[in-house]
């Protein structure tokens, strides 16, 4: 019998080879830079992360940087300052190394 294929509904290609994510996380620009809070206390902002994929984006960078987040108002709030090391993560996480913006 033959197996049932995924086809994707944006592309109408079978789903081992779609490449609308892909694309889609080509378009947006990520900005990450460095804010200060009350008191003085840096805080990394990740801005321009899709909102299907923010939880699990956020958890995985909360747990590599051994730091406290949340997401508020389409940015995700990182404890503390991870510039560098975030936009080293989300490059293995699997968004383009190009897209990715310091500032």
């Amino acid at each position: 019998m033959a197996e049932k294929i995924g086809v994707c509904p944006t592309c109408g290609l079978p789903l081992d080879i779609c490449t609308c994510k892909v694309i889609q996380r080509e378009a947006k620009k990520i900005k990450v830079y460095l804010t200060t809070r009350k008191f003085g206390k840096p805080v990394t902002i990740v801005d321009g992360v899709d909102d299907k994929s923010v939880k699990s984006v956020l958890k995985s960078l909360k747990q590599k940087l051994a730091c406290g987040g949340s997401y508020k108002d389409g940015k995700i709030e990182l404890q503390g300052s991870h510039v560098q090391k975030t936009k080293e993560i989300l490059v293995k996480l699997g968004f383009d190394k190009e897209m990715l913006e310091e500032g």
